[in-house]
């Protein structure tokens, strides 16, 4: 179904790119670049595609990513036969108590609609593309009296000049990176976010292992490579499938399943469910949320060790309560 067209450049215009749009690439970097703006069709003069280096000084980090601009992305679309743009503006979803230096707008997300044909039955089903501020965002700190450079008294093996690490002057906060346009139109760059996921979700042989540029802002400021962002991301995203990553999933009892409660009315979820078991029951859900119970302490030390003295004053005084009453009541023991 790849309707892709291919776009062959003369000596003069491939000696003319590696001079331009590809001079952080190496040799190897420069050749795959080629291959896939011909296998895509696009054309690196219009800037359809192009390359972004990260890591550059160090050969271990070293990664190449291939960016697809807009522009390319909607001629890569067309081509497919079987795309057509969103129907509605994008939904952005906003809450104004999120608003900070990190988020002048107090954005939380935004979904784009896309739309796909049925090859079978010719019918057009939405694809969905969402992007979450806080995943993609460029957060980078800043500090009062900027940045100064201190010899580590080590030298690079391969050149031999001395090592050198960025020192902070005065206290840092974080703030948006504003070398590129997320300060400036906020909206735009998470759009394109949520326009980047949807085209993946959709069309997977056409834009998997290609990325947005705005995708790729969080990591220049961050210094990741292409596959640190796509791991962090995948993470992010088993993350919010269970209940986001301020939440912890529950087993509460028999016949109930699973349950994703937030952090902040986990403790006071656990008091109260607690409170109407036995002791039994008090250690078989312990057991069963161990792995939750370790998360919640490693998050919120102060708060777990709480609870945890309240689960054991749970399972004694429950169990208390039963010698007294086989005290009591002796033919109940039998």
């Amino acid at each position: 179904m790849n309707a892709m067209t291919r776009y062959d450049m003369t000596p003069k215009q491939i000696s003319l790119v590696k001079t331009t749009i590809a001079k952080d690439c190496n040799d190897e970097e420069f050749n795959l670049f080629c291959e896939v703006a011909r296998a895509k069709g696009l054309d690196p003069f219009l800037g359809q595609i192009i390359p972004m280096v990260f890591s550059k000084g160090d050969a271990e980090k070293r990664k190449m990513t291939i960016i697809i601009t807009r522009d390319g992305q909607r001629v890569i679309a067309q081509r497919c036969g079987d795309y057509r743009p969103a129907s509605k503006p994008t939904q952005f979803e906003v809450d104004k108590a999120m608003m900070a230096p990190t988020n002048p707008l107090g954005i939380v997300s935004a979904t784009v609609y896309l739309w796909k044909r049925d090859p079978k039955t010719g019918e057009w089903f939405e694809v969905v593309g969402q992007a979450y501020w806080d995943e993609f965002a460029p957060i980078k700190r800043k500090a009062a009296g900027g940045y100064k450079w201190e010899d580590t008294g080590e030298v690079w093996p391969d050149s031999g000049k001395p090592k050198r690490k960025k020192v902070a002057v005065g206290e840092e906060t974080e703030v948006l990176d504003d070398s590129g346009n997320w300060c400036r139109m906020p909206r735009l760059m998470i759009e394109k976010c949520a326009q980047m996921q949807a085209l993946r979700a959709g069309w997977p042989e056409e834009f998997t292992g290609t990325y947005d540029e705005a995708e790729m802002d969080r990591a220049k400021v961050l210094d990741l490579t292409a596959s640190e962002i796509a791991a962090q991301e995948q993470q992010d995203n088993r993350l919010r499938a269970i209940g986001g990553k301020d939440a912890l999933t529950i087993w509460w009892s028999e016949g109930f399943g699973l349950e994703n409660v937030p952090d902040g009315k986990f403790f006071d979820r656990v008091i109260d469910h607690i409170a109407n078991l036995d002791a039994t029951a008090v250690a078989k859900w312990e057991d069963a949320n161990r792995a939750s119970l370790q998360i919640y302490w490693a998050r919120h030390p102060g708060d777990a060790l709480e609870l945890k003295k309240r689960i054991e004053a749970a399972r004694q005084k429950r169990a208390a309560n039963v010698d007294k009453a086989l005290q009591q009541h002796p033919l109940m023991a039998g």
